[in-house]
């Protein structure tokens, strides 16, 4: 990324802001701001956050190091950001019920419907093209731009931030006053000086953010897996676990995640901001195929061609069917006792690959052990209502 002309005087950067902000919202953009590139601040939390192994499996973190906070040598010639936020929550979403129904699925919110990074990317891509057409009625002045959603080594919350769209809350997640958190963000890196948004005055270590004092989201957490605040252990995380790792999940973490099988968002759901959140008009965002009130063994019953064939266009699908089988077993291992449960899990035995397998015979132990506890109840009922019989039928002074 080269520019030759950036410091053009018939280039009116003040002018070209306002024009940002106009194609931004035409685009469908919730709101954008501009930021420069420096996140310097951040090495440090990083490089901590990198050598507590907090990263799991997710070998990309590390091998980008601190480049992550250093937008300019993942792009050179990058001097500015234009940080974009979408707003996703769907009209409809059931969540908060989804998660007391132990036979149901519950799926994030952001993968009910239709994946974002596309659909952000390519929109990004028409607001870089009509800043290029702008230049280019300048005499030819080059501008140059890269846009970027959840796809580059770079810290795009912190970023975001720093651009005015909110503040990192204790969750890691960015948190604005008006929009709660149910929201992506994307950005464009660009070569050429536009007027910055705000000024990052933001200091965890020595002022509040709008915070305060709650704690809601690491309390709720189900694995504890906001270690502090602000930083999260993704070996702890449901998230981490049921999208990214393809590894076994851990025995103890099983029994915690419920019927989580993609993502997880208890503390979104909890946070106080999010009454404020607002419901996404994109129709790529609402809920597709029931996916916000499926059961579990519903989705148990595809197979991998029918798993591919009805997950074509979302999220959910790159995590693969393995992953998605053993996230499912997971959840009817955790579902109440039925026995239409242990058939499905005995009848996935005999094609499910090793490490499904294992995963399947964990949950038939936990159906086999709370039908034996449901058994024992039901006989302790019975002959506590044999006793009562009893004591009715003897004579006063028996």
């Amino acid at each position: 990324m080269t520019n030759t002309t950036a410091n053009s005087p018939a280039i009116n950067y003040p002018e070209l802001v306002e024009k940002i902000k106009c194609w931004g919202k035409e685009l469908g953009f919730s709101q954008l701001g501009i930021t420069d590139i420096d996140l310097s601040k951040h090495e440090k939390a990083l490089e901590q956050w990198l050598a507590n192994n907090y990263h799991g499996n997710m070998d990309y973190m590390a091998r980008h190091g601190l480049m992550r906070a250093r937008p300019a040598e993942l792009e050179t010639g990058t001097i500015r950001a234009i940080s974009v936020r979408l707003d996703y929550l769907p009209t409809q979403a059931k969540c908060a019920r989804i998660l007391k129904l132990k036979d149901h699925a519950y799926i994030s919110r952001y993968a009910l419907g239709r994946d974002y990074h596309k659909l952000m990317r390519k929109r990004l891509q028409q607001l870089g093209k009509k800043i290029t057409t702008y230049f280019e009625n300048l005499e030819g002045d080059d501008f140059n731009f890269r846009p970027f959603v959840d796809s580059a080594p770079i810290l795009e919350r912190p970023l975001a931030e720093k651009a005015g769209l909110g503040w990192v809350g204790k969750h890691s997640l960015l948190l604005n006053k008006e929009a709660g958190s149910w929201f992506f963000i994307g950005e464009l890196l660009i070569d050429i000086p536009l007027p910055v948004s705000t000024i990052e005055t933001t200091d965890k270590s020595t002022t509040s953010n709008d915070c305060g004092s709650c704690v809601a989201c690491i309390k709720i957490c189900p694995t504890k897996a906001i270690v502090e605040p602000y930083v999260v252990d993704a070996r702890r995380c449901i998230s981490y676990f049921t999208i990214e790792s393809p590894d076994p999940i851990p025995l103890e973490l099983r029994p915690l995640m419920g019927n989580r099988i993609y993502g997880c968002d208890d503390c979104q759901l909890i946070c106080p901001w999010n009454k404020y959140a607002k419901l996404s008009l994109e129709s790529d965002f609402q809920a597709r195929h029931q996916l916000d009130e499926i059961t579990l063994l519903e989705l148990f019953s595809w197979d991998e061609t029918y798993f591919l064939e009805s997950l074509q266009g979302s999220p959910i699908r790159r995590i693969g069917f393995q992953s998605w089988q053993r996230n499912i077993a997971v959840a009817l291992g955790n579902a109440s006792f039925d026995a239409n449960i242990i058939t499905a899990l005995e009848a996935k035995l005999t094609t499910a690959s090793t490490m499904v397998a294992e995963h399947i015979q964990w949950a038939l132990s936990q159906q086999n052990e709370r039908k034996l506890v449901d058994s024992k109840n039901a006989n302790t009922r019975l002959n506590a209502r044999l006793i009562r019989s009893i004591e009715k039928g003897l004579p006063r002074d028996a």
